[in-house]
């Protein structure tokens, strides 16, 4: 007696809802990755001069063969970058050490203690041509989607806060017609040049990308939100 039947905490344990867990399908190497990281709410913007050229500082120092930051945005609340990485466990290494080397100049300059973000980050594989041309244009433009940018700017106008300085993707040249955009140029760039095929050919067949350009409400390359957990 007394097998069988319902009683409490029997069953599969639930979970909740909307945390997706690490044992996922492994990204090819071959396919660029969205990845997004969300930082604490108490924190200032980013999109602050100085707190910006740690985060920049940062991107620079993570490079490794398995890991390459090839784009970014630094936006008030959140990070956007498009990466390569060599596999799923290179880009978990890759996106902590960059946590990490993040949270411990920007607390220490806040003069704060306590996590910067969170421990989860959204990554999105990159499969097609078009959406790897959409994902570029979301970060580079984010400014303009997140109502950042100003709302009376020239036809060549740039996210200071992005790598944008150093795409060479754009259909006419960057000009260099204020001192920001001057003193930006003239930076070392922070980024990498990429090296997989849909970021240096593919995206291209869609056609270059205009300064103006807004990204729609689907255009990021993502079709559903798996945030990654690090461990």
């Amino acid at each position: 007696m007394g097998h069988g039947g319902w009683r409490p905490g029997a069953g599969r344990p639930k979970t909740r809802k909307g945390v997706s867990h690490d044992a996922r399908e492994e990204i090819p190497s071959r396919l660029p990755q969205h990845v997004t990281l969300r930082i604490a709410a108490d924190l200032p913007p980013l999109r602050r001069r100085v707190l910006a050229k740690i985060v920049k500082q940062c991107i620079a120092r993570s490079h490794k063969p398995d890991f390459r930051i090839v784009h970014f945005n630094i936006e008030s609340n959140h990070l956007h970058f498009i990466i390569e990485a060599a596999s799923n466990r290179a880009r978990s290494r890759g996106v902590a050490g960059l946590k990490v080397s993040i949270a411990r100049r920007v607390n220490g300059y806040l003069g704060r203690r306590g996590a910067l973000f969170g421990d989860r980050y959204h990554a999105r594989a990159l499969r097609t041509p078009r959406e790897v041309r959409n994902a570029i244009r979301y970060v580079l433009t984010n400014a303009i989607h997140h109502g950042a940018a100003p709302s009376a700017r020239d036809a060549t106008w740039i996210d200071a806060y992005s790598s944008a300085a150093w795409f060479d993707g754009w259909r006419i040249p960057i000009r260099p017609d204020t001192w920001w955009k001057r003193e930006l140029l003239a930076e070392p760039s922070t980024v990498v040049r990429p090296t997989l095929w849909l970021l240096t050919v593919g995206w291209r067949k869609h056609g270059l990308l205009r300064f103006d350009e807004v990204a729609g409400p689907n255009d990021d390359g993502h079709v559903a939100d798996v945030w990654h957990t690090e461990w």
